[in-house]
C-alpha cells in the first residue's frame, strides 16, 4: 500500500510510518520540521519537507496514497489560545487541504483528533457520544476537522475515520514547550532537578502508551467511517504519574507543587469499548513498563 502520513517526523507521527514500514508499505512523510525532526523517520520512508497549509495537490499526485494518516497539527494548546488564528490554519484549513488532495485519489484519511480537549471535564469515561465541550481553540479545531471528515463522508462517500487520543506518551515526546506531562517529569528527572506539579495533583488522565496509539491507528485502516477513542479507559492521578515516573528512573526527588493552572481539566478519561469492538484494538503496553521503556530512550539520548 501506498501510504502519506502527515506530521511523520512528530511524536506520534513517526511511530505510525514505523508500523507501516514494519508491514512493508511504501511510506512518504510530508512535514514542515517545525516541530518535528528528521532522524525520528524511517530510512525506508520518504521526507517531503512542506507545510500542510500550502498547496498539497501537486505532492499527492506525485505519490497518489491509497491512504493518509493525517497526523500533523498545531497541538500546544497554551499557543491556540494566544494564537487561534494560526490554530485554525493549521489544524482546520490545513485538514481542508489534505481531505481535497487525497479526494483525488480516493485515498481514505484516518485523522488524528483529541480526547480531553474535546469532551471536556469527564464525570465518567467518556464515550463517542457524549456532549462535546471543547475548552480551547484547540480542541475546537480538531473538532472542525471531524465535522470536515464526517461532511466529506456524507457528501463524497468517502470513508475517513476520526481517532480521539487519550494522552499519549512514550519515546520521541519532547519534554520542552507544552510538551506531554510524561516527557516533562522524565525530563527533570534526568536533569535532576524538580518537577512541577499543578494543584494538588489529583486530576486524573488516560494516559496510553505511543506503539499501542500507533497500531489502533493503523487499524483503522478498511473501516467504514466512524469515531473511535484511543485510550485505555484508567485513570492515573499526576500524583501517582509522577511517584510511577521517580521509580523508572530510581530516584528520590520530590516534586514542587505550584498553584492550579485555570481552566485546567479535573478529569479526563476514555471509554475505549468501541475501539475494542470494532478495531479488534486493546492496548498491550500498561503504564509501569511503557514509563520504563520512555525512561530507558531519555537516557539513551543522553547517552548520545
Amino acid at each position: 500500500m501506498r501510504a502519506i502520513v502527515t506530521g511523520g517526523a512528530g511524536f506520534i507521527g513517526s511511530h505510525v510510518v514505523d508500523a507501516l514500514v514494519a508491514r512493508d508499505d511504501e511510506v512518504a512523510v510530508i512535514d514542515s520540521l517545525a516541530t518535528g525532526k528528521r532522524e525520528n523517520v524511517a530510512e525506508r520512508a520518504m521526507l517531503h519537507v512542506q507545510d500542510i497549509r500550502e498547496p498539497l495537490v501537486e505532492l499527492f499526485d506525485e505519490i497518489r496514497p491509497e491512504a493518509v494518516f493525517h497526523l500533523a497539527a498545531q497541538a500546544d494548546v497554551r499557543v491556540a489560545v494566544e494564537h487561534p488564528v494560526d490554530d485554525a490554519e493549521v489544524n482546520v484549513l490545513g485538514t481542508i487541504r489534505v481531505l481535497e488532495a487525497a479526494r483525488r485519489h480516493g485515498a481514505q484519511v484516518i485523522f488524528s483528533s483529541t480526547g480531553g480537549a474535546i469532551y471536556g471535564e469527564c464525570t465518567e469515561p467518556a464515550r463517542e457520544d457524549s456532549p462535546l465541550s471543547p475548552l480551547s481553540p484547540y480542541g475546537t479545531s480538531k473538532l472542525a476537522g471531524e465535522e470536515y471528515l464526517r461532511m466529506f463522508n456524507r457528501l463524497y462517500g468517502t470513508t475517513h475515520v476520526c481517532l480521539r487520543y487519550g494522552n499519549v506518551y512514550g519515546p520521541r515526546q519532547d519534554p520542552h514547550g507544552e510538551a506531554g506531562v510524561v516527557a516533562i517529569f522524565l525530563g527533570a528527572l534526568a536533569d535532576q532537578r524538580q518537577a512541577q506539579i499543578f494543584g494538588d495533583g489529583t486530576q486524573t488522565r488516560d494516559y496510553v502508551y505511543v506503539g499501542d496509539v500507533a497500531r489502533a491507528t493503523t487499524s483503522a485502516l478498511g473501516q467504514h467511517g466512524g469515531v473511535f477513542n484511543i485510550g485505555t479507559g484508567r485513570e492515573t492521578s499526576v500524583v501517582e504519574l509522577y511517584e510511577l515516573c521517580r521509580q523508572a528512573a530510581g530516584s528520590t526527588i520530590e516534586a514542587n507543587h505550584a498553584a492550579t493552572r485555570p481552566g485546567e481539566l479535573q478529569r479526563s478519561v476514555l471509554d475505549p469499548s468501541r475501539a475494542a469492538a470494532v478495531l479488534r484494538f486493546m492496548p498491550m503496553v500498561g503504564l509501569d513498563d511503557g514509563l520504563q521503556a520512555t525512561w530507558d530512550w531519555v537516557q539513551s539520548q543522553r547517552e548520545d
